[in-house]
């Protein structure tokens, strides 16, 4: 199985292959069993702005902060501070949540 390639919640559950690492050997969710109840902060950032204190310390009830990005763009979304995806928000109910729309590859150094 392509190591690149994205796999069903159902594949995920039958134990079927993640991805195959450096030596060749295939890895599956059981492998990844002892990690799967370690506590990870994830964040979705919609947009960042730079202030200076004297700026931040006018600021008051019902000001508003322009961001840096536009409406109908992508968020960020970081998992202990690293940037994993990017996604859209999304409303569940009466709560916001995130769907992600992008996995971002990074170096695994």
């Amino acid at each position: 199985m392509p190591a690149d390639r994205d796999m069903t919640l159902e594949e995920l559950q039958n134990g079927q292959a993640l991805a195959t690492d450096e030596d060749g050997q295939i890895r599956t969710a059981q492998d990844l069993e002892a990690v799967f109840d370690i506590p990870v902060a994830v964040s979705a950032v919609l947009g960042k702005s730079k202030l200076q204190v004297s700026q931040l310390l006018r600021i008051g009830k019902g000001a508003v902060i322009e961001l840096d990005r536009k409406v109908g763009e992508a968020i960020d979304i970081y998992v202990n501070n690293r940037l994993v995806a990017r996604g859209e928000v999304v409303v569940v109910e009466d709560r916001l949540g995130i769907t992600m729309t992008e996995i971002i590859k990074g170096d695994r150094r």
